[in-house]
């Protein structure tokens, strides 16, 4: 009861500092949901830590909850602020509507998620059929990416690279994997990116039309603020 009060205690004084962070106007989506996501989170892992720290239970939760509403929020707004601004330099805005992956005519779409950020490139316009080497404006795409990544050293990059269901499992796996790592050679920034080869694994769209299948062939990069919340892709 005491760690709950304690807890309550340094969450409420942290939700100030949500505000701090709340800061619109970038481009598209001001919404901020990943930095309230993590001042909130942050502010109940500080709270907990600073309860058992010391006898001052009440005042070392409220120190830990602002501690880690900082620190949560610093990661948030700082995924918000890539996310918006990735989104400007490829032409595009942030579009969280996960309709938008079924509009054909969308090469290129950037969402926000808890935790990450997604840009998903359409095949068509990254590639050549069966082949694994971007073409020149994909690569100029990639190059706007990687160069805005450079502003966000923290930032753990990764890319997956999908395929219909024409051909074999393994064929598709190959070229997938390929074309994932053709971007992520352009994204050595932080680190080089984790990548994998998904094959035909989780389709955007049934495999049954032409139209379906084009959806579903696209290479997908994501931006992580930290390892505790990345995911497998494939999945």
């Amino acid at each position: 009861m005491k760690l709950s009060k304690s807890i309550i205690a340094g969450t409420l004084a942290t939700f100030m500092l949500a505000g701090c962070y709340n800061q619109p106007g970038l481009v598209e989506d001001n919404s901020y949901d990943r930095t309230k996501t993590g001042v909130l989170l942050g502010a109940i892992a500080g709270a907990a830590i600073g309860h058992n720290q010391g006898h001052h239970h009440r005042r070392n939760a409220v120190i830990g909850g602002l501690i880690g509403a900082a620190a949560g929020g610093a990661i948030g707004y700082s995924l918000d602020k890539q996310a918006n601004e990735i989104a400007y330099a490829l032409g595009t805005g942030v579009d969280n509507d996960p309709l938008a992956a079924l509009d054909p005519n969308r090469t290129i779409i950037v969402s926000k998620h808890n935790g990450y950020v997604k840009i998903m490139f359409r095949d068509r316009m990254m590639f050549a059929t069966n082949s694994s080497r971007l073409q020149p404006h994909a690569r100029n795409k990639v190059a706007k990416v990687a160069q805005l990544l450079r502003r966000y050293p923290q930032t753990i990059v990764a890319v997956a690279g999908f395929t219909d269901n024409q051909g074999s499992y393994a064929y598709n796996q190959t070229l997938s994997r390929k074309r994932a790592r053709s971007v992520a050679s352009m994204l050595d920034i932080n680190g080089y990116p984790a990548t994998q080869g998904c094959s035909e694994s989780k389709p955007i769209a049934p495999n049954d039309t032409p139209r379906n299948r084009a959806l579903n062939r696209r290479v997908e990069v994501y931006l992580f603020g930290n390892r505790d919340v990345m995911i497998d892709p494939c999945r």
